[in-house]
């Protein structure tokens, strides 16, 4: 926890204690107010514990090292579902607590994020069990009535969505290379509509355990929509180990030029980090801020054809060492053109020395000739190539370095990429991690590139 900006234990907190308020009283307890117009206000415990023991268990299982690969998370959102469907608002949310407090968290701070998971998942569980509840949905299942059934599991579902949303965009707002702040509604928009997809297939799945649980066959036959689920999670999970290994391809080529070139470890990582913050500044959807990332961490792939001597060289290049290393766009585009999944990043392998003055290199295009990709990671490239010390030139602060970018902006970069890179970083920040042993800079004083000319001249 003391790990967290203060900001983000007030909210954490504030939503652990909005689940805890949901959570009273305990199902069992009359309760006045929301569950009083219920003719039996009681609730008995072994549906809330099966279902619970269920979440906990499915969720569990997918996490165990018996299932190879990634868990997606979220992929038994219909148990929870089903329970908003079955239970009153605050028996249902208490089918997600057990899941959501003991199941293992992968990264730190654990205890942050066991709160932050239980608090998200049972206040969003009591929302749409509560608008189920207002919305007759408790009786149209009871008689098994599709056509109302449906409706008030579609706004459950919606109530459930919204509120997931609501609190992970929260979350986002203030972290970096989260919402833009520039297009702050667009932003939750996408990340709505994103989950709304998904969310709506899972209500379908949990509305079905639902009728089934309510009918003659009773909670046995409910249990079997498991098995569909069963299967879509194992697809899907095949998804996320293709995924894992492109990130394990990508990390080998960035390691590889990171240990050829020392000077500059960490610039691929750092690049990426910068495209990231442009393309979420610009309001692209995540699909295309991932694969800009992949473009900003591989765009100097290719110097692994170049020799080391010149990429670590003290001093002015000649024009034919310069003309070797001006070489590399069209080595690291040999070596990524055949992999699919990197998708518009092979263009900005290719295309990002290039200018808009039609004066960079390989091919000398010119304005909207060169792919938005490369525009964008050629930004992110200087920006870094300025703020980071090489063998060749010192590190210069990073309001400088914005302020060459400005100047260049119309000539060498895209305007719009630099404004959105200026706005990210005012917003955010900028701390770039060494990347060369200190003692070994201090050895190699080296010249200072000057602040006119091209920026980050041997990027």
């Amino acid at each position: 926890m003391e790990a967290l900006p203060a900001r983000a234990r007030v909210y954490l907190v504030g939503v652990t204690l909005l689940g805890l308020c949901c959570l009273l009283p305990l199902p069992g307890v009359p309760r006045p107010g929301v569950l009083s117009s219920l003719p039996d206000p009681r609730v008995p415990w072994w549906p809330v514990v099966l279902l619970a023991v269920l979440y906990a268990g499915c969720e569990r299982l997918a996490r165990s090292r018996l299932v190879a690969g990634p868990h997606p998370g979220g992929t038994f959102h219909p148990v929870l579902l089903a329970a908003a469907f079955l239970l009153p608002p605050t028996a249902a949310a208490l089918v997600a607590l057990p899941g959501a407090l003991l199941l293992p968290v992968e990264h730190g701070p654990r205890l942050a994020r066991r709160l932050w998971r239980t608090g998200r998942l049972v206040v969003a569980v009591w929302a749409a069990s509560l608008v189920h509840l207002k919305t007759g949905g408790r009786d149209a299942v009871a008689r098994c009535d599709m056509p109302g059934a449906l409706a008030t599991a579609g706004a459950a579902v919606l109530a459930f969505c919204l509120v997931l949303t609501l609190l992970d965009g929260g979350v986002l707002a203030p972290a970096p290379g989260g919402l833009p702040r520039s297009r702050p509604a667009a932003a939750w928009w996408r990340l709505f509509l994103g989950s709304l997809a998904p969310l709506t297939v899972h209500g379908l799945a949990g509305l079905m355990m639902a009728l089934l649980w309510r009918s003659p066959y009773g909670p046995v036959a409910a249990l079997l929509v498991l098995l569909p689920m069963g299967v879509s999670w194992w697809a899907f999970a095949q998804y996320h180990r293709e995924r894992a290994a492109h990130q394990a391809t990508i990390r080998a080529l960035v390691q590889a030029v990171d240990i050829k070139d020392g000077y500059t470890r960490g610039h691929s990582e750092r690049v990426g980090r910068a495209s990231t913050l442009i393309a979420r500044e610009l309001g692209m959807d995540d699909e295309r801020v991932e694969m800009l990332r992949f473009a900003g961490i591989l765009h100097d792939v290719g110097k692994l054809g170049v020799p080391t001597r010149l990429l670590t060289k003290n001093g002015p290049l000649t024009p034919e060492e310069r003309r070797v290393i001006e070489l590399h766009p069209e080595y690291g585009h040999e070596m990524v053109r055949g992999i699919s999944f990197l998708g518009e990043a092979r263009a900005a392998v290719l295309h990002h020395h290039e200018r808009l003055d039609g004066t960079g290199y390989p091919y000398g295009l010119a304005g909207g000739q060169i792919p938005e990709s490369a525009r964008l990671v050629a930004v992110a490239d200087a920006f870094d190539a300025m703020t980071s010390t090489r063998s060749y030139s010192r590190a210069r602060p990073v309001p400088v370095a914005l302020e060459e970018l400005q100047r260049c902006a119309g000539t060498h970069f895209d305007p719009r990429m630099v404004k959105a890179l200026v706005r990210a970083i005012g917003r955010t920040g900028w701390h770039p991690a060494v990347t060369a042993d200190e003692p070994r800079q201090a050895a190699v004083p080296g010249p200072t590139a000057p602040v006119t000319g091209r920026p980050g001249a041997r990027r």
